[in-house]
């Protein structure tokens, strides 16, 4: 299950990438991370909490 959530994960990535290179995206990212750095930090912890300790 992880690996499939990675895998989608990279698809979306990638594809915003390239729709931002392609010019069909116009995003300030730095603009972006100074707004919402919190929400990558819960996200985070989020994870850490819910991945098993093995």
């Amino acid at each position: 299950m992880k690996s499939r959530f990675n895998g989608a994960l990279l698809i979306i990535a990638g594809g915003i990438a390239l729709a931002y290179n392609l010019g069909y995206l116009r995003l300030d990212l730095m603009h972006l991370l100074r707004i919402w750095w919190p929400l990558i930090l819960i996200a985070v912890g989020i994870g850490f909490f819910f991945s098993s300790s093995r």
